[in-house]
Order: C-alpha cells, then structure tokens, then sequence
C-alpha cells in the first residue's frame, strides 16, 4: 500500500516535469473530476480517525453515531448551495483570500493563523492513531512507525501536488472500507450470520439511535449531533482549507457540486461501515470486555486487539486492517500538508514579493516538505490527547467554530465590519477555548457521557476477581470525581463538545454583528459577489463558468488590499460603477 502511494506520487511528479506550475501543483490547473475528488474529500476527513476511533465509539456508547449521516446530508446542501458558488465566482486558491477581499488584509492573516494551528493539530492526532494500532498488533515501535508515516506522506505530497494527493486517496479509499469488511465479514461468519450480531447489539443496548434528550450535558444524543455535527462538519466542507481547495479544482461548478454530493454518499457508506465494524466487536466482546479485563490499555486499542483475536489465523488479512489505517493517515496528512503550504505560500509570501510560477512551485514543495515534520512532531503531543475521535473533533469545534462565524458574519451581512468581525472571532476563540481546556483537565462524569455496560462474566480467569492483581473487580473512580472539583466542571466544562463548534460559530457571529454595527458597519460598500444572494440561495444548480468570473479576484483583491472596502481602517470610500450602486440600492432595499 506505501508502495502504490508513493509510486502514484512519482507518477504525477514525472509527468509533470519541467512544465509544473504553482497553480497546477496546488490545484490541478483546476481540471478535476468529480468522482475523484468525492472519493478523495471522503478520505480525508473520514480517516485514520474513523478507522481507530468509530467502531470503539460504537462498542462503547452505541449505534447513536449513525446519526451523523442527517448531519452529513445538511452539511453538504449548505456547502454544495452557499459557500461553493461564493468561493468559485471568486476563483480564489486559499479560502482566506475571501476574508481579504470582504474585510481587510489582516482578516485574511488571522483566518489562515487559526487554520495552520487547527490543521496542524488534528493532523498530529490522525498520524498518532494507526501508529498506535501497529504498534497494539505487530509490536513495533510506536515512534518508527509514526516517523515512517509522516515521511512517506510528506515524500509523495511535495513530489506530486494535488493530483497525487486525490489519485492517492482514491486508492486508500478503496483500502479503508476492505479493512472495514474483512472485519465485519468474519465476525458475521463467526457469530453465524448478521443475525446474532443485530440481537446481541440489541440487548447490550447499541442500537440506540435515537435519543432525544435536549440536556446540552448529554455527550451524544439526536440533538447534539445534528446540530452541534452540522456546524462542526459545515466548518470542515464549508470554509476548511484542505476541503475547499479540492472541490473548488474541478473543472467546472457543476463537477465540484457533484462531488460533494458524491462525498456525502462515500460518507454515509464509511459510518455506516464503522458502526457496524463496532457493533461487530461488541457481539464478540459482550461477555468479556478487553478493556475492563486490561487485555488493552485504551478504548482505542480495542480494534487492533480485535482483529488480531479473529483474523490472526489468516495471513496478511491483519495487514489489511494495518494497510486500512495507513490509508486513513496518509489520505488525510497528504491533503492537509497541500493545504498548508497552500495557504502560506498565497496569503503570506505572494501579496508580499514577486516570484515566477517556476519559484513559486519549488517554494511550495519546500513549505509541503517543512510542514511534513511540523505534523510528524505534533504527533508525539497526540498521545496526551485521550481518545483520538473527541479529540479531533474538539479541535474543529475550538478552532473551526468561530472561523464558521467569522465567515458567514462577512457573507451575510453588509454592514459587517473588520473591527466586529476579529472582535467576534477573538472572543468566541477564548470562550470554546475555555470549554474546550476545561473539559480536558475536568472530563464530564459518566452521568454525562453515559457509556453503556460491559460486562466480564464470559473471561476464562475468576470472573470475581481481577487476573493481575487476584484483587476483586472494582470500578476505578477518577480522582477528579472524589475531590477538588469545582462546580463549574459539572456544568460549563461538561458541556457536549459537539457544542463548542455552533457555540463559537454564533458568539463571533452575533457579537461580530453587534461591535460592527457601533462602529460605523451600515456605511460599509459591499461588493454583491461577496455575498450570499437570492440566487445562491432559491437557484440550486445554478452554475458560473469561470470566464465570468475571471478579472473578479484581481478587482476585489486590489480594494482589499488598500483596505479601501473598510471604513474601519480607511475614510477613503471605493469608487463603483453604476451598475454596482443599483445593486446596492436593490440590496438595501
């Protein structure tokens, strides 16, 4: 599997020699299909996370993460219907830009800051996730395996640029759900067919999938996860640099729609794939939990655990299952190191020094290499981090939350000014900040997370008695249960954190409103491209030809750049066409 990724990698590398550009390196001179680019958006963000995390998420709390494929399907109307036909009649490469173009250059600076830092993290988690599962089933070192990741990633990414990265992700697609199926396929054979499984899972009390409780402590119930997973996966398909950039490469409006309605079809088929791998290893496990009879050290062990219990006995199957969160791991670094070098090389070193097209490329291999061993050291952080699955997705809720806000503060309102647009990203940032850390040091009691029972009476030792200590079986309380906890970790800190993403997403959206309004935002000017129209709104499928938009950016990125669109850093006003004061005063009215 290295091997093909790699090989894929020194393909486009080759084929492309002496005649690559920047542009074609970032975006695939912007001639991508839709297929591929579903399959590789799927990928990335349903990854080496995924893989480890779900199915210990599903044997633990139950089916309830199923849910998420409604969230699945919001988030991509919203994505495919309003921020796509935005950010294509722009024709931008870094999303950021349009933070520029709509506020001020120091916007645009501080929206691609919080993504690095956002990117990086998560990035660091999901190169810490297989590693651990190699190191649970072969016995390898668990730092040469996390080094030897990131490096063959970062190798095929700089040599081959976008093309490789979705060519890859295709491939490691393909791989991820045969890692599912081997395990699902061989616990159904050895239960005797999906049968027992469903009626084992039933029992335990896995199939609950709805769950309506409206307590915003719950960890996981309908409403936590449609709403707070509507927000949080809007902020990654919606505004996310590494999603963006590849739907916005395809060569035309109509193939980059299709290929987030294609994604959300690959990504009801991955949950739908993990869940059941989870509800698989519970109908093994049920009598003889792994992790309370310390056969694994954490919940995110279990799947390795697993698959080397059933399929050991099978040569190379448990290399599959290895090869499947590999490909989750490169699929998702290899998009985000593209990403990241994307952004820096557009929004910090072009609007500051002249580079032809040829230095430009080689600038942006170098940042791609450079950002590589950035993510391969946050990965050594990761393993503080608990479980891999609440952890990448507090980050997008920390993070990514109050960047949704900024964003549709400047698309939805023309009075929306740079001073109330960082004003509100830079408080709800410190709030969900807050929550986030506060829920880490003070994680919510089980009254909160409610994890569902396991059981041991099945294990071969003395079902009364531990095997290590021959002590009796007792229930660990943390020592934060028993003292020094204050009363706001029952509450404030035990908030869901599928709720930090629409928590930050409306205080730096409502506070942003409010701070512009009192200085000066209802004298603002705003070009009509930069927001969401009637049009985008009631004309789904409509479709923008790039030729339309061709000389947009140039003009738009000018009036930015003296920071003439912004009363708030300049008296100057723009001067507009005729055409454009009667679309304003139709706006207006």
């Amino acid at each position: 599997m290295l091997l093909i990724s790699v090989s894929i990698g020194v393909y486009h590398a080759v084929k492309a020699r002496g005649q690559q550009s920047n542009s074609q390196f970032l975006l695939g001179d912007r001639q991508l299909r839709a297929v591929p680019v579903a399959m590789s958006l799927t990928a990335s963000f349903m990854s080496a996370v995924t893989v480890i995390g779900t199915p210990a998420e599903v044997y633990h709390y139950g089916a309830i993460f199923l849910t998420f494929c409604i969230s699945y399907l919001i988030v991509t109307i919203v994505s495919a219907e309003i921020f796509l036909p935005i950010f294509y009649r722009l024709n931008i490469t870094s999303t950021y830009e349009y933070l520029g173009m709509r506020f001020h250059k120091t916007a645009r600076y501080i929206g691609t800051s919080f993504y690095i830092v956002q990117t990086v993290l998560y990035t660091g988690i999901v190169i810490y996730a297989p590693a651990l599962a190699l190191n649970q089933i072969t016995g390898f070192d668990l730092w040469g395996v996390l080094v030897a990741t990131g490096l063959v990633c970062t190798f095929y990414c700089t040599l081959g640029g976008l093309k490789a990265v979705v060519w890859t992700d295709v491939f490691q697609m393909g791989i991820m759900i045969s890692g599912f199926l081997a395990v699902i396929i061989r616990g159904a054979v050895i239960q005797g067919g999906f049968e027992r499984i469903w009626n084992i899972s039933y029992h335990g009390g896995r199939l609950n999938f709805w769950d309506f409780d409206p307590n915003p402590l719950r960890r996981h119930t309908f409403w936590t996860i449609v709403v707070g997973g509507s927000f949080m996966w809007t902020a990654v398909y919606g505004i996310n640099q590494s999603q963006v950039q590849r739907y916005i490469a395809c060569k035309n409006q109509c193939e980059a729609k299709l290929s987030l309605y294609f994604n959300m079809i690959g990504l009801w088929i991955t949950a739908t794939c993990a869940v059941l791998t989870g509800l698989t290893m519970y109908s093994i496990y049920y009598q003889c939990d792994p992790l309370t009879s310390k056969q694994v050290r954490a919940l995110d062990q279990l799947l390795p655990y697993l698959v080397m219990d059933i399929l050991r006995d099978y040569p190379g199957v448990p290399g599959l299952f290895v090869a499947a969160a590999y490909s989750g791991t490169l699929s998702t670094v290899s998009s985000s190191i593209n990403a990241l070098a994307a952004v820096t090389v557009v929004d910090f070193i072009k609007p500051h020094a002249t580079f032809s097209e040829q230095k430009l490329s080689w600038i942006t291999k170098g940042l791609s290499l450079l950002f590589g061993v950035i993510c391969i050291g946050m990965a050594a952080l990761s393993s503080l981090m608990g479980g891999v699955l609440q952890a990448a997705l507090t980050i997008f809720g920390v993070i990514g939350g109050p960047l949704l806000g900024f964003f549709l503060l400047g698309m939805i309102f023309p009075c929306a000014n740079s001073i109330g647009g960082i004003s509100g990203l830079a408080v709800s940032f410190v709030l969900t900040l807050w929550v986030g850390i506060g829920g880490h040091v003070y994680p919510p009691l089980s009254d909160q997370t409610r994890p569902l029972p396991l059981s041991i009476a099945g294990c071969l030792f003395n079902e009364s008695s531990d095997p290590v200590t021959g002590s009796p079986w007792t229930t660990p309380i943390p020592v934060t249960e028993l003292n020094s906890r204050p009363a706001i970790a029952d509450t404030w800190y035990s908030i869901s954190y599928l709720y930090l993403s629409p928590l930050g997403t409306m205080v730096a959206f409502i506070l942003g409103l409010i701070i512009s309004l009192l200085t000066g935002g209802r004298k603002n000017k705003v070009d009509e491209k930069l927001l969401i129209t009637k049009k985008d709104l009631l004309c789904c499928f409509c479709f923008t030809d790039r030729s339309e938009v061709k000389d947009t950016k140039e003009k738009l990125d000018e009036t930015a750049d003296r920071g003439k669109a912004n009363p708030s850093f300049s008296h100057q006003e723009p001067t507009y066409s005729k055409k454009q004061d009667h679309i304003l005063s139709m706006t207006k009215l």
